[in-house]
This record gives structure tokens, sequence and C-alpha cells, in this order.
């Protein structure tokens, strides 16, 4: 047998880069679909496992895919808000925890969550520096957000603006970073979190006013002979300090605050499906179950992904049918040289041996290497499903 193996690494060493082409044929046709159920059966268990965690959302009546998405990914809607009140109604039938979210902003690109307390014990998320945003104008930065933008504890951060040139429109808050959050491993690592009253800020309804010395800048409301004149009376601050956080107020009905969604967490099964039915039967708002959705958007999704493990089961099919048609060409070739076995009085199983050894060791590389290639892209894929 050591001489059979001999003979088949000399005939690799002489015939290299043909044995090198068939290698990585093989290599790919077996990376790919590897790859494909890897990741989709990683990306499975991540977004059941989020979804499952998550007992029921509650947010204005239209689309569950967008509410789900929306609430437990931070993805963009075009949803209408719902208000306090929504919330309020929630809390007062006494059977969840109700924690109010509103994701409806961005800073640096990052989404901007606003929400209570509880959300992070909800969560289980604490800090690896500083400490949760409690007051209005603070906000903590998810660690995959932190390192990307360079934040940490003191620093400032900026809301993106909605509108560049329109004056009527809130300007960009400029908000302080009072802390990192530790690593989780899913969206909330891409995501800036602050309070809720520190959204509706963002949106215009909460505002500061000041005098002229308070001010960076002036609003002209008129000039004439050279005199120029403002109204500090007009101007909301870009900025939460210490200084001017008491002169904060909402205008208008506090029950009208706006709200993206609620997260609501029952005790018992029982709790759940009263609340869910109780609020669907309203017709007010739509409260959904984000493992049902999400076990519906996953069927969808799965459906077609069968169809593409046809396609990469033919795809392997095709290629071993080449590379057996590869080696059956080579063999002819090398039909004097194996006829040389028989004058040497090699058993006539010899050169069938040989070639079997060939074909064994080829396809022992090839799977030695998609099996890498496949663990290393795994690895080091970034997480799609932070950024769902």
């Amino acid at each position: 047998m050591s001489g059979l193996l001999y003979l088949a690494w000399r005939h690799a060493v002489a015939r290299r880069w043909r044995v090198l082409l068939v290698t990585l044929c093989v290599t790919l046709s077996l990376w790919v679909p590897w790859t494909a159920a890897r990741l989709a059966a990683r990306y499975d268990r991540s977004l059941r496992a989020r979804a499952e965690a998550t007992p029921l959302v509650v947010g204005a009546p239209g689309n569950r895919f967008d509410l789900t998405l929306s609430a437990l990914y931070f993805r963009e809607n075009a949803l209408d808000p719902i208000t306090y009140r929504d919330f309020e109604r929630v809390e007062e039938e006494g059977l969840a925890l109700s924690i109010p979210l509103h994701q409806r902003y961005t800073a640096r690109r990052k989404p901007i969550v606003a929400t209570s307390p509880e959300y992070y014990e909800f969560r289980r998320i604490g800090c690896a520096e500083g400490r949760l945003p409690l007051r209005l104008g603070e906000c903590a930065v998810g660690a995959t957000a932190a390192e990307e933008l360079g934040l940490g504890p003191g620093d400032a951060l900026h809301s993106d603006p909605t509108e560049l040139y329109d004056i009527a429109r809130p300007p960009a808050l400029k908000m302080r970073v009072s802390g990192v959050l530790a690593p989780t491993g899913g969206p909330d690592d891409d995501a800036v979190f602050c309070d809720v009253r520190t959204a509706w800020i963002l949106e215009g309804i909460a505002h500061g006013h000041g005098e002229r010395e308070e001010l960076d800048e002036d609003l002209v409301v008129g000039e004439a002979n050279g005199t120029v004149a403002y109204s500090g009376a007009l101007i909301a601050f870009a900025e939460v300090t210490p200084e001017n956080e008491a002169s904060f107020h909402y205008h208008g009905d506090s029950e009208g605050l706006p709200l993206t969604a609620v997260i609501c967490v029952p005790p018992d099964d029982k709790s759940r499906t009263l609340l869910k039915s109780e609020i669907n039967a309203r017709d007010l708002a739509l409260c959904v179950s984000p493992a049902e959705v999400i076990d519906d958007l996953l069927g969808v999704v799965f459906k077609i992904k069968r169809f593409f493990d046809l396609v990469g089961g033919f795809f392997v099919a095709t290629t071993a049918a080449l590379v057996a048609l590869v080696f059956l060409l080579a063999t002819r070739l090398r039909a004097g040289e194996l006829r040389t076995l028989d004058r040497l009085g090699a058993p006539r199983s010899a050169a069938r041996a040989l070639v079997g050894v060939e074909v064994l060791a080829v396809t022992a590389m090839a799977v030695l290497l998609a099996g890498l290639a496949s663990e290393f892209t795994v690895r080091w894929l970034p997480n799609l499903v932070s950024a769902f």
C-alpha cells in the first residue's frame, strides 16, 4: 500500500496544476451548500431566539411584519406612531410589564432607540463602561456602534438632521454619551439608546427656551436701519445641559406623545392570551406575537431556500460527474504507464487501486478545504441579524 501512495504522490506532483484545479472545483461545489446551510441555521436560531424572548409587541394597525422587525431589530418602517395614551391603556390592563419604544431617528446612521430603564433589564443589557442613560439628553451606545464611531462615556453624539435646510424642523440634538453597553451579539450592539423623553425632543414636541446669553447662535427675526432683532424665546436648545434642563417642556396633550411600539411582558400564557385578545378586539392598536410572525416570515424564506438547496445538489452532482470524467480520461492517457505495472508483476488490481487512491486523496483534500473555508466564512461574516 505504501508503494501505491508513493506512486500517487509522485503523479500528483508531476500533474500538480491539473490536480489543483480538480481539487478547487470539488472544494467550491462543497463549500457553497455547506456554508449556506450553516448560515441559514445560525440566522434561524438567532431570529427565533430574539422573537421567542419577546412575548408581545403592540403598535399601530398595519403590517405585522414591519411592526415586528421595527420593534425587535430596529428596522425602519412607514407605520404610523401610536400615542402615549395607548401605552397607558396597556398598563391599565394590569396583565403585563409594558416597555415603550420610539425608533424614528438616527445618529451617524445608527438607530436611536428611546425606551425606559425596564428595557435593559428585560434584554439583560448592562454597561461595559459608564452608566445607563437616565437624564434628558443622555444616550448609551451599543458595543459595535461605540467601536465603529469611536465613542466612550463623556463624548458627544449628534442626531442626524431630518431636513437640513428647513429651519422649521427641529435641529440636530447634541447628546451626551453616558455609557457603552456590553456586547450582546444582537441588534442592540449597533444602536444608540436614550430615554423616551429625549425622543420627544427629537420630534420637536419637547423643547426648552432661553435668553440670548445662553445661546450659541441668535435667531434673526428682523433687521432695519442696521439694527438686528432676535428672540431668545423662539430658539430651541440643540443640547440639554444642567442649566437648561428644567426649562424643557411639552407642547400639547401629553397623552398624544408619539411612540412606535410597546413591548409587553406578561407573567404567564393566560395573561398573554387575554391581553392580545383585548387589544386586538378594540381595533385601535395591533398586538402581535413576534415568535408567530418570525415563524411565518422564515417559512416563506425557507421555501425559497429549498429551491436553492436543489440547485446546490444539482451543482454538486454535476461537479462529481465532471471530476469522474476527468479521471476517466486521465486514466486512458496513462494506459502505457499503468501497463508498466503489469510488466513489473504487480497484481491486476494495482492500476485500479492506484487510481482509487488518487481519487480519495483529491476528495479528502477538497473536503478539508471546504470545511475550513466554511468555518472561516461563518466565523468572520458580519452578523446580519443585527442589521436585519
